[in-house]
């Protein structure tokens, strides 16, 4: 069965999603990109027929028994027959699930140097073996098996695409070996860290919910700014004050750090610490950080080692290697986490750090509607250059979001690609990437959360690629174009601007012009006229138009005056209490439960749609 024909059957056999939702623009995208992408099959001759597929599986691990079964699940579903698991091969096409089962029909297979995570996809005869590193990788091999050659795609949790294609193959002469560059990638956001099915399927493996042994358990980065977790002040200071931060002559717990010179102090931050990694032995990252704030110590023995080693990163990683030193004689598998962050964001020098220390890296200041790699981010390239050279285990912390405004416009789509790239090229070992996590409803947030994910697995992707396939597949295939559309006017605006775009932006930011959020407005009007009946689509463009309402409504009167001023057409209704009950009732149905990080409830739009209406 050729390509072509092939996704033809996938576009004509009643494609539907797992949850009822159709399929068929994903395929449409398919056949128009065929040509340049690995998708459904174009690696590889497609020669091996279904009929007698079965999922063979010769372990007991949790991890790769759950693999299994969503393999003969899924395929399942895009056959329409039942596809049985076994433990011994038989005739016809046996699905070889986990090293073990591998070695059914390959008894040299090998699993060393693929690590935790990674993967081979490889023909043998006319079975093919989906295995990997213990304990994620045979999981990750399943799931790029149904990604790549099925077309499954999971979107959200509640939004995937199972496409129906009862003259599925499976591919011949298939060889594929991957080991993710990033050992640790978590795009945290709330609708990815509350399903760990979704998790797990888009290969994120940060989300505590992976906890389950069939999830193959989580990778941790360690908690943050620990500090007066693991030298409590209230339970400490009264005794000594000596082992927090002198500033400006005075021993203080306020708004402070602690001592990193006082050997006492350091002795008993190790002796709770291994207490509690007694306690809490799963994680094996624990953290070691600053406080979330200045503060830090002023004392004369302090300031001369913070000299010594390049000012306070040096001090830090000086005071972190030695807690290290000691958790390693106790607990050799454990490692140690500690922050680049604020006032300790630039690399140490005379001091490299230990082989057991995570260093995460925070980009925090930089700018987001450029890449990492442009002038205007030379600070933080100059920064990460010198920690690879310094620190084995280097993560990032990165921001990909508005926490002062969630739901405004934020058009940083484009330099996702780019950014994980420069990062995985510069020694980088894992990324966390903040985004709203405390609410559902932020900007592109479900867009955001898949687009990052296939990027932390595989930082070669082209982003845009991703963007388009996503938008197109989500907001389905007549609505999808008009949000692509909204997505390049407001990226253009920005650049156009040089704005900034930090991560707490405010709502007045030059790009959020009444003209760009008019014609982003008539671009995402036009998406909801043409998702119009559709009810998976529909509330989808309808969420999508929220960042648009939400700055109209938080500066009405002042966007009012300018249409007026340049004699445009107001593009949305006429009474402010109309619109501003439109976004709630949307808001809501979407679970939006705030506006910022920091204060629940919907507070500031209502006070913004209170001045609006006495001064109107």
């Amino acid at each position: 069965m050729n390509t072509v024909s092939s996704l033809l059957d996938i576009g004509y056999s009643l494609s539907r999603l797992k949850n009822g939702v159709h399929c068929i623009l994903w395929v449409l995208f398919c056949l128009a990109s065929w040509a340049d992408t690995n998708l459904a099959g174009i690696r590889g001759e497609r020669e091996v027929m279904n009929e007698n597929m079965r999922v063979v599986v010769a372990e007991e691990t949790p991890s790769v028994m759950h693999a299994a079964d969503e393999l003969a699940s899924f395929l399942g579903t895009v056959t329409g027959r039942r596809i049985p698991v076994g433990r011994e091969r038989a005739k016809g096409v046996n699905l070889l699930v986990g090293p073990a089962a591998a070695r059914l029909a390959d008894p040299a297979f090998d699993a060393g140097g693929l690590g935790a995570e990674g993967i081979v996809l490889r023909s043998a005869g006319n079975d093919l073996i989906l295995a990997g590193g213990h304990p994620r990788g045979t999981l990750y091999a399943v799931y790029t098996f149904l990604e790549d050659y099925a077309g499954c795609r999971w979107w959200t949790e509640k939004a995937s695409c199972v496409p129906a294609n009862p003259g599925f193959a499976v591919p011949k002469e298939l060889n594929i070996r991957h080991v993710p560059a990033l050992e640790y990638r978590w795009p945290f956001w709330t609708h990815i860290n509350a399903s760990a099915d979704l998790a797990v399927r888009n290969k994120v493996n940060g989300p505590d919910r992976l906890r389950d042994p069939k999830y193959g358990g989580r990778m941790s980065h360690g908690g943050v700014h620990t500090f007066s977790r693991l030298i409590p002040p209230a339970k400490y200071f009264g005794e000594h004050p000596e082992w927090f931060s002198e500033l400006q002559g005075r021993r203080t717990h306020e708004r402070a750090q602690l001592c990193l010179s006082n050997g006492d102090m350091r002795r008993e931050l190790t002796r709770e610490l291994k207490a509690f990694i007694r306690g809490n032995p799963e994680p094996a990252v624990y953290s070691v950080s600053q406080n979330d704030w200045e503060g830090y110590c002023e004392c004369a023995a302090c300031r001369a080692l913070a000299g010594k080693y390049g000012w306070q990163s040096g001090i830090m990683i000086w005071f972190v290697n030695q807690v290290a030193e000691e958790i390693e004689k106790e607990f050799p598998s454990a490692s140690l986490s500690t922050l680049a962050y604020m006032y300790t964001r630039s690399a140490p020098t005379g001091i490299r750090v230990r082989k057991n220390v995570i260093v995460q890296l925070c980009s925090i200041e930089c700018s987001f509607s450029a890449p990492l790699e442009h002038e205007r981010n030379l600070a933080f390239q100059k920064d990460i250059r010198a920690w690879s050279k310094v620190a084995d285990r280097l993560y990032v912390w990165d921001y990909v979001t508005n926490f002062r405004h969630h739901v405004l416009p934020h058009p940083n789509l484009r330099v996702l690609g780019p950014n994980v790239r420069f990062l995985a090229a510069h020694n980088v070992k894992g990324i966390f990437e903040q985004g709203a996590y405390t609410t559902r409803g932020a900007e592109f947030a479900e867009l955001r959360g898949w687009v990052l994910a296939k990027l932390l697995w595989d930082p070669s992707l082209d982003g845009g690629r991703l963007i388009r396939e996503f938008v197109e597949g989500y907001y389905g295939p007549a609505a999808g174009p008009h949000v692509l559309r909204y997505i390049d006017l407001m990226h253009d605006a920005v650049e156009a601007g040089n704005d900034h775009l930090g991560c707490f932006s405010e709502h007045t930011a030059a790009f959020l012009s009444f003209e760009n959020l008019a014609a982003g407005w008539k671009l995402l009007a036009a998406a909801e006229a043409a998702a119009e009946g559709s009810p998976e689509y529909l509330p989808r463009v309808q969420a999508a138009q929220l960042p648009v309402m939400y700055a109209f409504l938080m500066r009405w009167n002042e966007m009012r005056g300018r249409a007026k001023q340049i004699g445009a057409a107001w593009p949305l209704a006429e009474d402010i209490r109309a619109v501003h009950a439109a976004f709630l009732r949307i808001a809501r149905s979407e679970g939006m439960t705030r506006l910022t990080e920091w204060i629940e409830g919907f507070g500031a739009l209502d006070d913004a749609v209170k001045k609006a209406g006495a001064g109107s």
